[in-house]
């Protein structure tokens, strides 16, 4: 079977080396010429645990080829994926100038049956404007050439993206026609050999399936902040309250994990467009409206925590007021943070991933910066990613003990394993303060109490 994939971002690049690791002969096509370049040489743009290795085994296997000429390819395939970027436009819906753009170069090349696949995240309603698009470029062309859409949308999680595709918990495809069902099911059958976990459905529906579940966990991370902040509050402990309601058959205990606000490619782009969607229906999804509140409101709650913190060990004399911004919050001590060091730890939106988009991180930086701080960082892996972002803005690291040096507190922004069992008294003789903000909850407070650290985390 030969395919296609256009676009080598994220959920192109993996899914077609996946498909590839099966015997599939795959195509991948984008129009960066740079990009493609990169990868023909073996070098891979993004950051995924396994898939470099992925890669390289398949282009020297003769299975995985790069192009930048969809046209040029297009009629030696039996499925093209359209994996494009959608970003979310100034109103917060998804632009699909890329996802038409390609239908069009379908639509003006096609000379037999071809089965045109969704793969990127895109409204309800896509499908019928990819359709549309290409019957439009044959009208042009005085010919009729059959051919079927599909909607597959992806649920990889970066990180662990190879283990989701190569042994996924379900499949989603939408279809409209017997003829697409059976190239697809093909097509996926030799990742599900034991148990034909393919789920069939209209193609609305699995549009609207992929919307449905990255807002469902959205929603669920943002009620357990919204929980956490109340706890912190009447005196309640978070992660006594997750193990309790998560424990419950019906709840289950995933994302269920109080923090510093999601961030990413996925969440925060999909709740908008799906509010954006509804709106355009004549339907206000408020549940979504407040759950996208709650998670913008929540990336600046460590920000609040470190003034609070200066402020309650202002010596005595010192100015602090409050200040009255936001309505649903206590006031915040108006302190002033400069000339403060302040560490950062983890810059990713993520552990296992460099991906910095929508990040916590980006938030905590802009704010710092605004009131005049130093801003040391370290990540793992996203250290060039926020070269590229932020630029000199901030000191780069070696690592997480280089970050803390003569700091005045360190934030915790991304939940690595390397940060979990850190060395407490290298890093208590390093710091000019010992204040640690803990975003993620992964750290012992009875542990840096004895090393004599001040801590603070979400929802205790």
């Amino acid at each position: 079977m030969n395919i296609a994939i256009v676009g080598t971002g994220y959920v192109g690049l993996v899914s077609g080396t996946c498909f590839a690791e099966t015997g599939v002969n795959v195509t991948c096509i984008d129009v960066d010429a740079k990009k493609i370049e990169r990868l023909q040489n073996g070098d891979i743009p993004i950051y995924e645990p396994g898939l470099e290795q992925m890669v390289q085994k398949n282009v020297k296997a003769g299975r995985l080829t790069f192009s930048t000429d969809l046209a040029a390819v297009l009629n030696e395939q039996d499925i093209i994926f359209s994996a494009v970027g959608t970003p979310p436009d100034e109103d917060g819906s998804a632009d699909l100038k890329y996802v038409l753009q390609v239908a069009r170069t379908i639509g003006q090349n096609i000379n037999k049956y071809l089965v045109v696949v969704t793969k990127s995240t895109v409204p309800v309603g896509t499908a019928r404007k990819v359709r549309d698009t290409i019957s439009e470029e044959l009208k042009k062309r005085g010919v009729d050439i059959p051919f079927d859409v599909a909607s597959n949308p992806e649920f990889l999680k970066e990180g662990n993206a190879i283990k989701d595709f190569m042994s996924p918990d379900r499949v989603v495809v939408g279809v409209d026609s017997e003829k697409a069902k059976k190239a697809l099911s093909r097509l996926y059958k030799p990742f599900m050999m034991n148990n034909f976990r393919v789920i069939f459905m209209d193609i609305p529906s699995a549009e609207m399936t992929k919307y449905a579940a990255n807002s469902m966990l959205a929603t669920r991370i943002s009620f357990m902040n919204d929980i956490a902040n109340l706890c912190e509050r009447v005196g309640a402990d978070v992660n006594m309250v997750r193990a309790g309601i998560g424990s419950d058959t019906r709840i289950g205990r995933k994302f269920l994990y109080a923090g510093c606000g999601y961030g990413g490619s996925c969440f925060p782009k999909d709740v908008k467009a799906l509010i954006k969607t509804a709106d355009q229906n004549g339907y206000s999804m408020e549940v979504l409206k407040a759950v996208e509140r709650v998670n913008e409101r929540q990336k600046g709650v460590l920000y609040e925590k470190l003034l609070r913190a200066f402020a309650a060990n202002a010596p005595e004399g010192a100015e602090t007021c409050v200040s009255s911004q936001d309505p649903s919050v206590s006031p915040l001590p108006e302190i002033s943070l400069k000339g403060k060091t302040i560490a950062l730890w983890g810059l990713s939106f993520k552990p296992e991933t460099d991906d910095m988009r929508e990040s916590t991180a980006l938030v905590m930086i802009d704010k710092l910066l605004a009131a005049g701080c130093s801003i040391r960082v370290y990540d793992p892996i996203a250290m060039d990613e926020c070269r590229r972002r932020v630029g000199d803005k901030v000191v780069y690291c070696r690592d997480m003990y280089d970050a803390v040096l003569d700091a005045d507190a360190m934030l915790l922004l991304t939940e690595w394993k390397e940060f979990r069992l850190p060395t407490w008294g290298v890093i208590k003789k390093a710091m000019r303060n010992p204040l640690v903000i803990d975003g993620r909850n992964i750290f012992d407070p009875d542990e840096l109490e004895e090393y004599g650290f001040e801590y603070h985390c979400i929802g205790k």
